[in-house]
């Protein structure tokens, strides 16, 4: 379960990337697809080491980012909603047909490699990575643009370099999660990597919150260990699990947590000025 947790939270923060920047992707399951696939296809048929063969499969699902983030920036909203998710189900009927990885019948035989230290290791350094980046100069490029983007072209913002950065990097971030997922279950077929796979980390996002890296860690972790704490009420899980949903979407439609919430938890903290004051 906190192997999945791990998985979950690197997935979540490679939709954040994107989202940061005002795009949103529900793209994420193909990227994951690719990199789950090319990771998978290079430590199984061609016995490669498995850091090189992650480090591979994240490079080609960001590569293939780019190439779909360039089309992509010509649509926004809803036409990039049915872009993306468009490119998820051509992924996903790619490997559906295609022979070397095993096409229908799925593909096997990949090392077991995915352990807690490793999951928990990339975890933090992705979150790590998210929140450099939120504080770094493209970060507050690609606040900017998602809070207006003509204003942020007016104000000497490349829109385009900073879109199409934000759309590699979070490729690449699903495509090494797809690589953990893979080496962890040691079996892959292309259903796996479906719509619910990209509906997934926008789930996460949304519940936790998109204004902040913090609100995808959030959604993940409860998003992800909620269902367990409530398998005691079997057949009711479900319904209660959909329930939790709603009520957060109701308590906090901006989610668990949001900048105003980081604030106020900043100013109580002890060292604060307020609290010296006191």
């Amino acid at each position: 379960m906190l192997i999945q947790l791990g998985i979950n939270l690197i997935l979540a923060l490679s939709l954040y990337f994107p989202l940061s920047a005002g795009q949103l992707s529900l793209g994420q399951g193909g990227f994951m697809a690719i990199g789950a696939y090319a990771a998978s296809w290079l430590t199984a048929s061609h016995a490669w080491p498995w850091p090189v063969a992650f480090a591979v499969a994240a490079l080609v699902a960001g590569a293939v980012g780019a190439l779909v983030g360039l089309p992509a920036l010509r649509v926004r909203g809803i036409y990039l909603v049915l872009m993306t998710m468009a490119f998820g189900e051509i992924v996903r009927v790619f490997f559906l047909n295609f022979a070397p990885t095993g096409a229908a019948q799925g593909f096997r035989g990949m090392p077991f490699v995915t352990s807690l230290p490793l999951v928990a290791a990339l975890g933090v350094a992705t979150a790590v990575l998210a929140a450099r980046t939120a504080g770094s100069r493209m970060g507050r490029a690609f606040a900017a643009i998602n809070r207006d983007e003509l204003a942020a072209e007016v104000l000497g913002i490349d829109v385009t370099r900073a879109k199409l950065a934000s759309f590699t990097v979070g490729a690449a971030v699903a495509g090494l999660a797809g690589a953990l997922w893979a080496h962890y279950v040691q079996f892959i077929e292309p259903e796996e990597f479906g719509f619910a796979r990209s509906v997934a980390p926008f789930t996460f996002v949304v519940v936790g919150g998109i204004d902040t890296f913090w609100g995808a860690v959030a959604g993940a972790a409860l998003l992800t260990l909620l269902p367990e704490w409530l398998r005691f009420l079997k057949e009711w899980r479900l319904a209660l699990y959909g329930l939790a949903m709603l009520a957060v979407m109701i308590v906090r439609p901006q989610g668990l947590i949001d900048h105003r919430l980081l604030r106020a938890l900043r100013r109580w903290r002890p060292g604060h000025p307020r609290e010296v004051a006191r």
